[in-house]
Parts: C-alpha cells; sequence; structure tokens
C-alpha cells in the first residue's frame, strides 16, 4: 500500500534490507531473511524479532518502495507490501506513470516535491472508500476474532479496545497485542516459537501507574496479586492508560464497593460498556465536577466559542458544555473565567445576523450573556430554545426560584418556599442561620475587626457589580482572591451554596427537605441513636449548640439525611461539619450543603470503611514524597501521616482548628474541592518542617503538629471572643509564634497551587484501587484466622480456596447486572458474612474441588451438600461453611466423611426444628433497625457452640428410600477406582447385612401388628429415636410407614467398619494442593461451559 513520505536514512537500512530494484528514482527492497531459506539464518531471525519488538504497529512488511534523489542519502519511504506480488504492482504503476514524467523537471528538490504529492494525492483516492481506522469495524471484528480464539473467555466478555505494545517478561520485551475488556486485560504475543497468554481480571488489579524508567522511557505498570507486569511502546500511552484505569475502576466499584455504584445508564450492564461509552463518561464525570452540578447531568454538547466579558472588555476562548438542564462555560486561558447558566433562569435565546457566529442568552435580573464565534450557531440556538421551553414547563407546576444579580442575594429567594412548607411540617423549621441568631452584628459599635469585615463586604459588593451576582456570575481570579482572604460572615452561607452547586439541587427541589423532616420524624435505627449520641459533642462550646434551638436543627439535618441516604446514614465527623454548616446558613441550606459535600465533593467519605477518605490520604501521602521529599526521608513509616491527617480530611480541619480559624478553610474547600485541604495540609507540613525533622518518633511529632494548631489565629475574625476557641491562648502567656490562617492559606496557593484538579483525579483512581485491595486483604486475613480455628487445612491451602471462593463470586458476577452474591454483599457486616455463594456457583466449585465430584450423580451431590450447609435456608452459604465442607472431603477421618455423606441425603430434621430457628431468626434483630438485643446474640453464640458437640447419636434415623439414595452414591464414588470390584462387593455385604439386621429385628418383636412391630423398634432406641421416626414418617417418599424399615447412623457405620476396602477409600490421603492449582488454572474455563 501507498505511505506518506517519510525521510529513510539508507546507510543504516542496508543493514536490514537488501535490494531487489532500483533505477534513478526508486528503489525497491526486500527485508532481510524474507523468502531465504530457513529464515536467513541468525541475521534474518535476529532481524524479525526486532521488526516484532521495536516496531509499534508489530506488522513490518517485507517489502518496500524507497524515493532517491542523487548524491543524497535521505530517501523517502512511499509504498510497502506484504508480498512480492502486491510490491512489484506498485513497482510497476511507478516505472509506467511516474519515471517519464519525472524527468521534465531540473532540479532534485522540484521531483521530490512531485513524488511527494502524487503519492499523498494516492493515498487521499484509496481513503474515500476506506474506513481504516482504530475502530474499523473491519478490522475490530478480526481482532474480536483473535481475541475469542486466544483467551477461550465466554462469548459474553465484550472486548472493549485493543492495541499494539511491548510485554517485559524479565528484562526481554515480548511484541505482542493488549486487549482490554469488560472484565479483563489479556496480552498475547508468539515470537521466535514462543507464545506468551496473560490474562488478569480487573478485579485483581491493585497498582496501576504510569512509569518511566532508564530502560523504558514510558510504560503502564499493572500489579496483580502482588506480580509485577509493565507494557510498552504504545502509539498512544495517554489513551491507553487513562481506558484501563476506567475500566480497573468500574470493576472495583462493581464488585467491591456496591454500596457506591450507583445505576449508571452507561455502565450499570457490563455488557454494554464501549470505548466511546467510556470515553463519554469520563468526560460528563470531568464537567460535573469541575461545575459542581447535579449528578443526574451529563454532558450533551461541547462548542469552542468566545465569551464576552463586560467588566474586562473583552472576549476570552473556551468551550462551551451544554448538559440537559444547564450552560456552563470555561475559559482555555489563565484567567480562569468560568460561568453557570441554568436553563430555569433563561429567559431569551437569540442570534445575531452578523458574521460573528453569536448567541446571546437572556436570564433574569437583566443580564446577558453572549457567544460568538459558535460553529453552527443557528442549530444551536434552535436546540436552546427547545431546551428552555422544556425547562420551564417543568417549572410551571412548582414555585419557581430566581436566582438573580440583586444585592438580596439568592438565598433570600427561598425563604418564601420554606414558609409554605413550614406549615405542613410538625417541627419549625429554621429559616435563619444561626450565627445570626446568636450574634447579631452591632452597627453602632464598630471596632478594627467589624471595619475589616465592612471592608470585605464592600470588596464583594464591587465584585457583584462587575461580575453579577446569584448562581450565573462571573467565576474569575479575583474571586479566588477574595475567597482567599476570607469570606465576610454576612455572605458565607449564600457563597457556599453556590460555589458548592447546592444552590441548584435546592432549586430544583423545592419543599424536599421539609418533605423529609416529617418522614424522618420518630424513625429509630442506629443511625438515630447515634446521632443522638453525639449532638451535645458538636461544638459544645458554642452558644448555639448549648440551647434546644441548635440542638433541634442539627438533629433535624442529620436525621433527614440518614432518612434520604440510608446507604452512608450517620457517620461520625458529619454533625461537626453540619454544626458549622448549621451557623453560617439556613437551615434547608445546611442539609442542601450537607448533600452536596457527603455524595459530591467528598465522595465515599461517610460511609462505614471512609473509603474516600483513605484514598484522599494516600493522594496526600503522594504529594509529600513529589513536594516534600526531605520529610519521606526522614519519617520511616508513611502511615504517620495518614494517622494524623484522618481528621482533617473527614472534618475539613474544623477539629483541630479553632472555630474562627476552620471557617476561612471551608470557605476555599467550597470554591476549590479537595484542592484547597491538600494544599493546606502539605502548607502545614512545610511551615513545621524543621521541627518535624528533629522530631525522635511519632508521638513528638504530634505534639508539634498540635501545639501548631493550637497557635492558628484569624485576626481578622469578628466573632465574639466567648466563642473564638483560640482567642483563651493567644495572648502573651504563649512563647509560641502565632500563625494566620489567611497568610496559611495564601502561602498554601502560591507554593502548591500548580497541582491540577486532573492530577488529583488521577491519583484518586489510581490510589483507589490499592486502598480498596488493601481492605479485601484485611477481610481475608481476618476471615482465615477464624476459619483457620476449625479446619485441618494449613493457611496456604485456606488462602488459596478463599481466593477461588471469591473469584467464583466474581466470575458469576461478570457478565450480569444483577447478582445474588453481590445484592446482598454489605461491607459492613462481619467478615465472614460480606461475600456468600449461592447454590449454582457452589455446584461450580463443587465440580472443579470435590474428590467426588467425578461420581455420576455429583449434581445431586452439590444439591444436597449446599442444603446441608445452608443453616439458614437463605440460599447463601459464607466461606466458612463452605471449607468446613471441603475439609471433611479432604482431611476427614473415616466416621466424619460417612457422616457428611449419611447427613446429605438426609432433609432438614423436623419441622419443629425449623420453626425453632425461624423463631430465633424473628428475635435476631436486622442491622440498623431497633436496639441490639445482646441476649438474642449470646443465644445464639451458645446454639453455635452446641453444634460443635453433635454426637452421631443425635442424628436421625435413615429410612428406606434415603438409604437405597445413599447405597447409589456409594457405587457412583467408587467408580473408575483401582480397587472398584473390591469396593462394589463390599458395598453389596454391608448392604445385605444390614437388610438382615433389620428383618431379624422385627421378626423379634410384638407380632400383634405391622403398626405395633414397626413403632416397637423406634422404641428400643428411646424417646429420642422416636422423634426422628416421626420426622421420617412426615417424609413424602414413605408410601406405607408401617413397612418401611429405617437404620440408625451407629449401624451403618459399624457395618462399613468391617470392610477393609471401604475404610482405605475413604481414609486414603489426598493432594487438596494439586486440586487447589488445577482449580486455579480451569475455574474460568469451568464456567465457560456452565
Amino acid at each position: 500500500m501507498w505511505l506518506k513520505p517519510e525521510e529513510v536514512l539508507l546507510k543504516n537500512a542496508l543493514k536490514l534490507w537488501l535490494m531487489e530494484r532500483s533505477n534513478e528514482y526508486f528503489v525497491l527492497q526486500r527485508r532481510r531473511g524474507y523468502g531465504e531459506e530457513g529464515g536467513g539464518g541468525l541475521t534474518g531471525l535476529l532481524v524479525g524479532t526486532l521488526d516484532s519488538v521495536l516496531d509499534s504497529t508489530a506488522k513490518v512488511a517485507p517489502f518496500r518502495i524507497l524515493h532517491q534523489t542523487p548524491d543524497s542519502q535521505v530517501y523517502l519511504s512511499i509504498a510497502c507490501g506484504a508480498n512480492r506480488e502486491e510490491i512489484t504492482k506498485h513497482w510497476d504503476w511507478l516505472e509506467q506513470n511516474i519515471m517519464k514524467t519525472l524527468s521534465v523537471f531540473d532540479s532534485n528538490e522540484d521531483i521530490t516535491n512531485f513524488v511527494q504529492g502524487k503519492i499523498r494525492g494516492l493515498i487521499a483516492e484509496e481513503g474515500k472508500d476506506s474506513f481504516a481506522k482504530e475502530d474499523d469495524p473491519e478490522k475490530f471484528r478480526e481482532a474480536l476474532l483473535k481475541f475469542e480464539k486466544s483467551f477461550g473467555l465466554p462469548e459474553q466478555e465484550k472486548l472493549v479496545t485493543y492495541y499494539s505494545c511491548s510485554y517485559w517478561k524479565g528484562r526481554v520485551p515480548c511484541q505482542g497485542w493488549l486487549y482490554l475488556s469488560t472484565n479483563f486485560l489479556s496480552f498475547y504475543s508468539f515470537l521466535l516459537g514462543s507464545e506468551i497468554k496473560l490474562i488478569i481480571s480487573w478485579d485483581a488489579v491493585s497498582k496501576l501507574e504510569k512509569t518511566s524508567t532508564v530502560i523504558l522511557t514510558e510504560s503502564i505498570h499493572v500489579c496483580s496479586q502482588g506480580e509485577n507486569h509493565y507494557f510498552s511502546m504504545f502509539l498512544h500511552i495517554n489513551e491507553t492508560y487513562l481506558l484501563m484505569e476506567q475500566l480497573a475502576n468500574y470493576a472495583i466499584k462493581r464488585l467491591f464497593d456496591k454500596e457506591t455504584f450507583d445505576n449508571d445508564p452507561v455502565l450499570d450492564d457490563p455488557l454494554q460498556i464501549t470505548k466511546r461509552g467510556l470515553e463519554y463518561r469520563a468526560h460528563s464525570e470531568q464537567f460535573k465536577a469541575f461545575f459542581r452540578l447535579p449528578k443526574e447531568e451529563t454532558l450533551k454538547e461541547v462548542h469552542e466559542c468566545f465569551l464576552w466579558v463586560p467588566f474586562s472588555h473583552f472576549s476570552t476562548h473556551g468551550k462551551m458544555c451544554i448538559s440537559e438542564n444547564y450552560i456552563c462555560f470555561a475559559s482555555q486561558d489563565g484567567n480562569l473565567c468560568s460561568v453557570i447558566i441554568p436553563l430555569r433562569e433563561v429567559l431569551a435565546v437569540d442570534k445575531t445576523d452578523d458574521s460573528n457566529r453569536s448567541v446571546i442568552i437572556s436570564i433574569k435580573g437583566k443580564t446577558a450573556f453572549r457567544f460568538s464565534e459558535v460553529k453552527d450557531f443557528e442549530q444551536l440556538v434552535a436546540k436552546l430554545r427547545l431546551k428552555c421551553q422544556a425547562a420551564s414547563s417543568r417549572c410551571d407546576l412548582s414555585t419557581e426560584v430566581a436566582v438573580s444579580s440583586d444585592s438580596t442575594g439568592p438565598a433570600d429567594n427561598f425563604e418564601e418556599q420554606s414558609l409554605t412548607c413550614q406549615k405542613e411540617c410538625s417541627k419549625t423549621v429554621n429559616t435563619e442561620a444561626l450565627m445570626t441568631v446568636f450574634h447579631p452584628q452591632n452597627l453602632e459599635n464598630l471596632d478594627s475587626k467589624m471595619l475589616k469585615e465592612k471592608m470585605k463586604e464592600q470588596s464583594w459588593n464591587i465584585l457583584f457589580s462587575e461580575c453579577g451576582r446569584g448562581v450565573s456570575m462571573f467565576r474569575t481570579k479575583k474571586t479566588r482572591d477574595l475567597v482567599v482572604r476570607g469570606i465576610p460572615e454576612t455572605l458565607r452561607g449564600e457563597l457556599w451554596m453556590l460555589f458548592s452547586g447546592a444552590v441548584n439541587d435546592m432549586a430544583t427541589n423545592p419543599g424536599y427537605y421539609a418533605e423529609v423532616v416529617e418522614q424522618s420524624l420518630g424513625t429509630c435505627n442506629l443511625a438515630t441513636e447515634e446521632i443522638e449520641r453525639d449532638l451535645r459533642r458538636s461544638l459544645p462550646e458554642h452558644p448555639a449548640f448549648q440551647s434546644d434551638t441548635g440542638i433541634s436543627a442539627l438533629r433535624r439535618v442529620l436525621t433527614a439525611y440518614a432518612y434520604r441516604n440510608p446507604k452512608i446514614g450517620y457517620c461520625q465527623a458529619m454533625n461537626i461539619l453540619t454544626s458549622v454548616l448549621l451557623l453560617y446558613a439556613k437551615e434547608e441550606e445546611a442539609f442542601w450543603l450537607l448533600v452536596a459535600v457527603c455524595e459530591r465533593m467528598l465522595p465515599d467519605y461517610f460511609n462505614r470503611r471512609i473509603i474516600g477518605a483513605l484514598v484522599d490520604q494516600a493522594v496526600f501521602e503522594e504529594l509529600i514524597r513529589d513536594h516534600l521529599p526531605q520529610l519521606t526521608e526522614h519519617m520511616t513509616d508513611m502511615t504517620f501521616f495518614s494517622s494524623v491527617s484522618l481528621s482533617w480530611f473527614l472534618t475539613l480541619f474544623i477539629s483541630v482548628l479553632p472555630i474562627e480559624s476552620a471557617v476561612n478553610v471551608v470557605d476555599c474547600f467550597f470554591y476549590d474541592g479537595i484542592k484547597a485541604i491538600l494544599q493546606l495540609g502539605l502548607a502545614i507540613l512545610d511551615y513545621n518542617l524543621d521541627k518535624l525533622l528533629t522530631c525522635k518518633d511519632d508521638a513528638e511529632a504530634v505534639t508539634a503538629l498540635n501545639r501548631f494548631f493550637d497557635n492558628v489565629i484569624n485576626k481578622d475574625s469578628p466573632l465574639p471572643s466567648n466563642v473564638q476557641q483560640g482567642s483563651n491562648i493567644n495572648n502573651e502567656k504563649s512563647s509560641h509564634t502565632k500563625v494566620d490562617i489567611t497568610d496559611l492559606i495564601r502561602e498554601s496557593n502560591e507554593k502548591y497551587g500548580s497541582i491540577r484538579y486532573e492530577d488529583i483525579h488521577s491519583m484518586r483512581c489510581r490510589n483507589r484501587l490499592y486502598v480498596i485491595q488493601t481492605l479485601e486483604e484485611t477481610t481475608k486475613q481476618n476471615v482465615l484466622r477464624v476459619v483457620s480455628q476449625d479446619v485441618k487445612m494449613n493457611l496456604q491451602e485456606l488462602d488459596e480456596l478463599y481466593v477461588i471462593f471469591k473469584k467464583e463470586l466474581f466470575i458469576s458476577c461478570y457478565w450480569y447486572s444483577s447478582c445474588p452474591g453481590l445484592k446482598h454483599h454489605d461491607p459492613s457486616l462481619s467478615y465472614l458474612e460480606q461475600y456468600q455463594i449461592d447454590c449454582q456457583q457452589f455446584r461450580v466449585l463443587y465440580h472443579l474441588l470435590s474428590p467426588w465430584a467425578h461420581s455420576a450423580n455429583r449434581d445431586s451431590l452439590a444439591l444436597w451438600t449446599f442444603r446441608l450447609l445452608d443453616e439458614n435456608s437463605d440460599c447463601l452459604i459464607n466461606f466458612k461453611e463452605f471449607s468446613s465442607a471441603i475439609d471433611i472431603m479432604y482431611n476427614g477421618s473415616f466416621t466424619e466423611k460417612l457422616k457428611l455423606l449419611f447427613k446429605m441425603h438426609i432433609p432438614p430434621v423436623s419441622k419443629h426444628a425449623d420453626e425453632k430457628e425461624a423463631e430465633s431468626g424473628k428475635n435476631t434483630p436486622e442491622k440498623g433497625k431497633g436496639k441490639i438485643d445482646i441476649q438474642a446474640y449470646l443465644s445464639q453464640w451458645q446454639d453455635e457452640l452446641l453444634k460443635k458437640e453433635e454426637n452421631i447419636k443425635d442424628l436421625p434415623r435413615m429410612n428406606q428410600s434415603q438409604f437405597i439414595q445413599f447405597s447409589k452414591t456409594l457405587y457412583n464414588l467408587f467408580h473408575e477406582d483401582p480397587e472398584e470390584e473390591s469396593l462394589y462387593q463390599a458395598i453389596a455385604i454391608v448392604t445385605n447385612l444390614l437388610l438382615r439386621m433389620e428383618e431379624v429385628g422385627r421378626k423379634l418383636n410384638s407380632p400383634k401388628s405391622a403398626a405395633r412391630r414397626f413403632s416397637g423398634t423406634a422404641c428400643d432406641s428411646g424417646a429420642r429415636e422416636g422423634n426422628a421416626e416421626s420426622s421420617v414418617e412426615k417424609t413424602p417418599s414413605s408410601p406405607r410407614e408401617e413397612h418401611q424399615w429405617s437404620f440408625a447412623f451407629e449401624q451403618i457405620l459399624a457395618s462399613l467398619l468391617n470392610e477393609p476396602a471401604l475404610v482405605r477409600f475413604f481414609e486414603r490421603p489426598l493432594d487438596l494442593k494439586a486440586k487447589l492449582e488445577h482449580a486455579k488454572c480451569s475455574q474460568l474455563k469451568s464456567r465457560t461451559k456452565v
């Protein structure tokens, strides 16, 4: 095929290529080693390896044509061919059509320009009907067939995309193809007769990062189950890495962290995941995070354009982003100008007739935005008008909330709606911020601090007059500078609502808070109990929370949120954060601010495992390594920073800083997000660097940091001295240097403001894998510690069995949007109950692991074993129950194995026992409902201890049909055994002996009646056996109970012990380790066959 002309240095090329034909202007070359007998010997073999390793496309054509100019060592490659026929066709065309033309030109430069232009024209001509792109359907179909053939995964596994790359096996790179599918990262290579096949499931990835070393300029490092894998030589490494990152995090969220995995239309169904869908989702998530929009919004369109900035008198270049309900703009220059326009605020959308292709959007408050140089601006205007009509029609049924540039601010516009909702609510909702109630400003007595506060307010008013006020205001560098200085007390609630995006949530959900408060009143569960316990611990030194007004408001907000989001419910630190929000925002606003923090700005922070906080701590450690390397070298254990900084992240420094200083940090957090907290954390460590480097242990370092926090002041705070926490120690009594919070925040922006949102997002994704896998490893170790006490398997075998158990649960969930195992997965439960498998999953594992799986009735055995293990009849069993059965099969004594088989053939003992179990289940308190009944748990524990002491005499008798089935099972177990004949004879002898014993027993009893004879057999064994016999009589398989015989376990055991062949069979040592290894290798294939 024709190639885009590229320069080739002929001097080096001659080492790898042989000349086939040549003329004055063109050279046809053949790759050394191609087409030669024996592959060209060692030279040809090395060249072939270089072709596979070094070429980014993994396909070096064996023939090529170069364009040459006389007296030059630089040639241009213009064509290549996979075979001699193809390249000869190109050569003939050149000789017939180009050679005669070239003689016309006077200079070599003109000849070269003509050849380049002609070749490009040929490529363009061929490209008209060609779709040779990365997403070419034909090429993708070919790659899909190779993927399916190479790895043998189930046909439901969806290939997302594929890339050419090198996989480093030791110090040797192997060129091949990397396939990224929904659940697996797969690599295939075949070089010099050596095949490399690698399959890594995304849920096993604990580290995914881009690295660079001396040998590998840029590579992707994947760590899975302790093994490191390196992939390099990508054509588009950034695109590949981002896609891998998305797939890994999707799998982690879906399988490990189900509580935070929302129903996403893009990712809810694993079979619908595509490369385009993942890219769309990534852009949409970035869009929502940057503009702080509700999670329901999705990015629909992006247009490059210019926005007229009236106060600067120029147009700034950027992108207009449009979602279902918002029009947003962000500049691409350094001015950091951004605008958010809710469609509910739009009055008109117009277009201009000039050549600027402008779109003018008019909103409430007599403000208009002019976007110019908009591509397809006429179609855009039509679409926006339709969106605005739909938005206005939705608002017709509810109270319209207007956010304008009035001096009253947007918060006051909600008051009327809030008052309406209060009439329907039995508890009065506060319509004023607690700070205005408990600390009203005294305008008559203006001291220096109050004057500074008024100057701040004036600065903001000037900004509002220039940039607008409310949700659609221009946000610029000046806005950030004013936030860093500290938001005035009177504007704090309004601007928190604005910068967090909570104003949009509240506007689109009028009356929601009052309804939730009404519905949550009187609820009693674990969350409400914890809330009541922590109410008095929330800023107890503040007068607002020493009164019923503040306490009641805090109770309502926390209870309402726990009702709204039961997955989070209530977690410690939420009370501290909410109490500060209530100081400066009205009660309903405080609720929506809490929603914004918990569900958008600090995702996964406030749940049982605080995964989000742990992830950000890992990000913080990474930033410390980058920006404070000397501190990293001094601290031998980086976990110190995690333990110290946890409260910083969970409470936004509120728990460690005086309240008057902490609110300035909250100001920056609502404007800049987690970036502000990370920057401030680095600035604090940097400020205390010298002290920390002299500390000898962690305790000394903690003391130094606590002393620093005690000396952080806010010299401009207008709060009364009885409220300021730092006022008691910031006098001359303390010899330590005072640090003003404003200076500290400014320094953090100057030193660490270069940290980008994109970098933080990437670090979050990368560290999330590590954090969740670490938590999973902790779960596994705790499960193994508990289970190891009850089984004979060693820890290594138990570890491998757990991996296989959990893997089967995940494999069965790979290709389905809903799975019973994941549906019941709750990380907050005890370690043993977090992962449970159902009957189908157990059947697959039974086939893989059981030494009795070769039996003809293995499916029945699997079902009976599962029924036996599922004591609570919830159709799920945990790892402890599963491992107990496997342990008996491999390590149990003759008696234990026989007892397991015996119990498998007997259904649940009696209805009375089931009723008793159900009754105990009723008494067991469910998680999160009512108070915990300690007596019920003690009773359950006692029952479990009694079960361990189960005696073989307590087993019920086996009736006729059960014994027949039991005998059939034994026959099936002996199939293809080396002692098969002797085992069959032994079973026949035992069966005959037992039947004779039963016959003799019946003859010895009183012959008065068949019923009397049958009951007499039971009476000889006592009342206990009589109860068991009554249960047998209730068995549907007994058509005529009075003529049926039964056996006790002791009888069967004693009879079987008399047959040495049977004893040898059950006491024969079994290799569990080999079975586990085989199961790990064939687990995926077994799922393919199911």
